[in-house]
């Protein structure tokens, strides 16, 4: 069965987070995790495109929409970036 961003196979929305070829992250948030991976991986997502092969370093299941939401933009801010790299991301290898 294929999958979009349109018709998600989970009532999860979840945060995750990519190591990029650069040896940079990247951090989002969707609905249906495996499709999104999916578009990263093929260079479908216009800020990861330049940055492919991407590893899923981390992510987080959430079932409301706007607590996932929230936490993609604290992990984005610079807090939330230095909490990341200490407690979800052990190393950058």
């Amino acid at each position: 069965m294929q999958t979009n961003e349109n018709h998600p196979t989970s009532n999860f929305f979840y945060v995750y987070i990519l190591y990029c070829n650069d040896g940079g992250i990247y951090t989002g948030c969707t609905r249906n995790l495996r499709e999104r991976f999916n578009r990263h991986q093929k260079g479908w997502v216009p800020i990861t495109k330049d940055r492919i092969q991407v590893r899923l370093a981390w992510c987080c299941a959430f079932s409301e929409r706007s607590k996932a939401f929230e936490f993609e933009q604290y992990l984005k801010s610079g807090s939330g970036r230095a909490f990341a790299l200490k407690h979800l991301l052990m190393t950058l290898n």
